[in-house]
């Protein structure tokens, strides 16, 4: 009757905290692919650099980005840095070389995705994608609850091993050795909940701070004031409930043949076959014409290869040419003539006309 009373008691106990579990999981799963998939705020590239007026223009390019960028307009000019006005305060904005654009406040370039990344907060190697404008509360819903079903499940698994201690003398060791896998378990999550954790409270401190992990690291607004915090309330009502932005890309749209994302098919700034320097190859581009045929092939003579490959001649079977006389050994020969003075007694030397022909087609081909 007792066995009977406590086995209905777990069962009782059990159904709710499977339920439970079973929900965090699927919810921390679920912020974990909002996360990883979602645009973080990705910049579109521009496919030209921008136009600047006579007064902006500076000379001081001399990075490899702006020697490309001078490569593909060599009479454009563009500064470093402009002065943008937030909230009273001036906010310096950078150019970036890579995406031929003035980056908005707060965007940064992300070296790993190549790409500029609104309100970049950081690149997140365990989510294999940026943190940014547009997924940053589903970052941190996906931390804080790893953090809580970290607890949870060590709490559950401590709460297991103490409940079962009855059945194994009252020793809590002994509980211990027979429930290995509620051990496993709080080992486990002891160990992973200072990483989550950790990261919830220093991003918990940065959003009511209204700052970025790239901004903490970077300008360290606790020297200086940070033109974009409203206060604790107003900054975390700012990541969980106003409007999502809408992404500036339109990653389902189809790509024209005639117009790439290069600036068209007649090769633009950006374009492969516009030459130049190459930032990722670190070499001068190669000049390829509007048929793809690279310059040195086109005046080629293809005829000729034509007739070999049909005859069926090949490398192995071509004869080498004959070899070049010896101008000592005819020089030689001619002297004697000449010393013998045309006596019987010295045959007549007869001079091979094949071999002299040789000799001149072959300094006519040493002279060429």
């Amino acid at each position: 009757m007792n066995s009977s009373v406590s086995d209905q008691k777990n069962h009782v106990l059990g159904l709710p905290v499977l339920i439970a579990t079973v929900v965090l999981s699927l919810a921390d799963l679920a912020f974990l692919l909002l996360t990883s998939s979602r645009d973080p705020g990705i910049v579109p590239r521009n496919a030209r650099p921008p136009e600047c007026g006579v007064e902006e223009q500076v000379v001081d390019m001399t990075t490899p980005s702006t020697e490309w960028v001078n490569a593909a307009s060599p009479h454009l000019r563009v500064p470093r840095t402009k002065d943008v006005v937030v909230n009273g305060c001036t906010v310096k904005v950078k150019y970036c070389d890579t995406c031929l654009l003035y980056r908005p406040p707060r965007t940064s370039h992300c070296s790993i995705c190549n790409n500029c990344v609104q309100k970049f907060d950081h690149h997140c190697p365990w989510v294999g994608q940026c943190i940014g404008l547009r997924n940053y509360r589903f970052f941190f819903l996906f931390i804080s609850t790893s953090t809580f079903l970290c607890f949870y499940v060590f709490a559950l698994s401590w709460l297991n091993i103490t409940t079962e201690r009855e059945e194994y003398g009252g020793s809590l060791l002994k509980s211990m050795r027979g429930e290995v896998l509620s051990v496993v378990l709080i080992v486990y999550t002891f160990v992973s909940v200072w990483f989550v954790g950790g990261l919830t409270v220093f991003h918990t401190y940065l959003m009511s701070t209204n700052q970025t992990t790239y901004e903490n690291f970077r300008y360290r607004y606790d020297k200086k004031e940070n033109p974009y915090n409203r206060g604790a309330l107003a900054n975390v009502a700012e990541v969980f409930f106003t409007r999502m932005t809408p992404s500036l890309n339109r990653f389902r749209s189809w790509v024209s043949d005639d117009e790439d994302a290069y600036g068209g098919a007649g090769g633009g700034p950006l374009s492969p076959m516009s030459g130049g320097l190459d930032l990722e190859m670190g070499r001068k581009g190669v000049h390829y014409s509007a048929g793809g045929v690279p310059a040195i092939l086109q005046g080629m003579d293809y005829s000729e290869m034509e007739k070999m490959e049909g005859a069926g001649v090949h490398v192995k079977d071509r004869q080498a040419p004959p070899e070049a006389p010896d101008l000592f050994m005819i020089s030689a020969a001619r002297q004697h003539d000449v010393g013998c003075g045309g006596g019987d007694r010295s045959p007549p030397i007869v001079h091979d006309q094949d071999a002299e022909r040789t000799l001149v087609s072959w300094n006519e081909n040493s002279e060429r």
